[in-house]
């Protein structure tokens, strides 16, 4: 009955009507809008050129000369490496962009990563480092054996380090979710060394969200895997020594394993990508995306890649497992919700014995493996609106999960006594929806920031996102989490990266600063250029334009000392 409807719905506008069309549509516990008549996004998609020398910009309207430095971003900048293809976005070799700003005005520099995948791929002129959508082939240069064999080697985790960029002990790196991360100098964007986490603790692999504390160490979870089984590793880097003498290379000394948790299915353990920190407890999501252990073992004998060894089974639920950061001791107590997928956590805060979490949340984790390059470098017309309509959408929610559980504790009874918030059980939870219709028409939301120096795991008010009327964000939005309410900019042809806020000087309330964010279009070359808003009125201040043609990225940081 729902593909007749969307069909006629979408044949009647075949006819009379070459514009996008938008339906919002109102279903059995889904919300989903609709869009007809997408413009194609593939030129988002092209291999970049870097600018290693800064390069000045043009600016429209004023840009607050308080704003001094650095609006690092990262993200996949090279698709191809002579007549190999990459097949998944997230593939792509790294390129980093800076935006370096001071009294006012903005010059604009870029470099790849020199990563050994970059490297290698480069000498050979083909792909020879496998990444998460596409697997490297056997040199064609090799006999027959030779080729077999290579099936048979331990594939090496690649360096491509295009996710995002995090501080340690004062350091810049550009991170992914592998092992290996690479230092970097935040000026001239140089790659620096290359550093391998287990090195230092005993974890297979780290994210590229770490959460930092206000005495400056830095928290961030990883993976071990052995005869014991597998594990969800939080690992606690303390800050640098002010007394030691600094040098220029990666100090990651004093790192160390503060809590392992058992994965509920040792052969199928959860896919992350982030996890939530507040004040006092680290929370990590064991969601219903899982990894083939048995498939990871074998993906390279069985030429697949490693998106094919996840896969979305609801069956399993999402637990919560809550830890004491400063003990590193887990609560016996396991916070169960229905399944869902998050990648990006907004905030989350203690309040009257409650931990308050909210998520951007979606319900089906499939939709990692469908950011393929065929299906996002689609022409305009059906198939590009049936591969959008199909993405299920990610929505802000808000979890409350009650601190102080015990054998006494009351059996079906709702134990969360905060304003606007429910709980079920002393297990299994609900949530709250975090948002009101309007946001719907805009497609849901993603990479949610905050002010984050001021307000991470504390009671906040206002988060800032993408909204993704599209298969990427083609909208800004703030959102007041008291009233739901919603500011938006949005122009037609123009999408938006993650916002990042950054505080004005002495500032007085939350949202006191600006939203720094890069605007690339599909429809003119060279016509990037770096946004800045308003972060109260979310008005546009100012904007410096750059001739360069930027592919579409993933995340970013505000170097103040830049």
């Amino acid at each position: 009955h729902w593909d007749i409807k969307i069909k006629h719905v979408h044949e009647v506008l075949k006819k009379g009507c070459m514009v996008s069309k938008m339906f919002y549509f109102k279903m059995p516990r889904k919300h989903k809008c609709i869009q007809f008549g997408l413009e194609s996004v593939a030129p988002l998609l092209h291999s970049g050129e870097e600018t290693p020398d800064p390069i000045p910009t043009t600016t429209r309207g004023t840009i607050p000369a308080w704003i001094n430095g650095s609006f690092l971003r990262n993200g996949p900048g090279k698709f191809e490496f002579g007549e190999d293809r990459y097949n998944h976005w997230f593939d792509g070799m790294a390129l980093m962009h800076r935006f370096h700003i001071c009294e006012g005005s903005v010059t604009y520099s870029s470099r790849f990563l020199r990563s050994d995948s970059y490297n290698l791929n480069s000498e050979r002129n083909r792909i020879v480092v496998s990444e998460f959508g596409t697997v490297a082939l056997p040199d064609p240069c090799k006999n027959f054996f030779a080729r077999f064999l290579s099936r048979f080697q331990i594939p090496q985790p690649t360096d491509n380090a295009n996710v995002n960029f995090v501080k340690y002990k004062g350091d810049y790196y550009v991170s992914t979710e592998t092992n290996f991360m690479r230092r970097v100098d935040p000026q001239t964007l140089e790659t620096k060394e290359k550093v391998d986490w287990s090195q230092y603790v005993a974890v297979n692999s780290a994210t590229a969200h770490p959460h930092y504390d206000r005495e400056g160490a830095t928290y961030n979870m990883g993976n071990s895997y052995g005869r014991d089984g597998f594990f969800y590793t939080i690992i606690r880097i303390p800050p640098a020594e002010e007394a030691a003498a600094k040098e220029d290379s990666a100090d990651l000394s004093g790192a160390e394993v503060i809590c392992s948790i058992p994965a509920a299915e040792s052969r199928k353990p959860s896919y992350y990508h982030s996890f939530v920190m507040s004040e006092n407890y680290i929370v990590f999501v064991e969601q219903p995306i899982k990894l083939n252990v048995l498939k990871f073992m074998l993906y390279k004998i069985m030429g697949e890649s490693f998106q094919k060894i996840l896969s979305w089974e609801p069956q399993y639920g999402t637990v919560f497992h809550l830890v004491d950061r400063h003990t590193g001791q887990e609560s016996k107590v396991k916070y169960r919700t229905a399944p869902m997928f998050t990648l990006h956590q907004i905030n989350a805060y203690e309040d009257n014995g409650f931990l308050v979490m909210d998520m951007c949340c979606g319900d089906d984790g499939d939709v990692i493996g469908e950011f393929t390059l065929e299906n996002l470098r689609q022409e305009s017309g059906d198939d590009l609106d049936k591969f959008y309509n199909s993405l299920c959408r990610n929505l802000p929610r808000r979890y409350v999960l009650p601190l102080n559980v015990d054998e006494q504790t009351p059996l079906d009874q709702n134990l969360v006594t905060l304003p606007n918030s429910t709980f079920c059980k002393t297990v299994y939870m609900t949530h709250e929806e975090l948002h009101n219709d309007e946001l719907l028409q805009y497609g849901g939301l993603e990479f949610p920031q905050i002010n984050y120096d001021k307000y991470n795991g504390r009671p906040y008010r206002y988060f800032y996102a993408c909204g993704f009327g599209h298969v990427f964000a083609d909208s800004l939005l703030k959102m007041d989490v008291h009233t739901k309410e919603l500011k938006v900019w949005r122009y037609p042809g123009l999408f938006p990266s993650e916002p990042v806020f950054v505080a004005s000087p002495d500032a007085a309330e939350e949202d006191d600063g600006v939203v720094l964010s890069v605007i690339i279009t599909p429809r003119k070359e060279k016509s990037t250029f770096l946004l800045v808003l308003d972060a109260k009125t979310f008005t546009e201040l100012g904007r410096a334009e750059v001739p360069v043609s930027i592919p579409c990225g993933t995340h970013g940081v505000f170097n103040e000392t830049g």
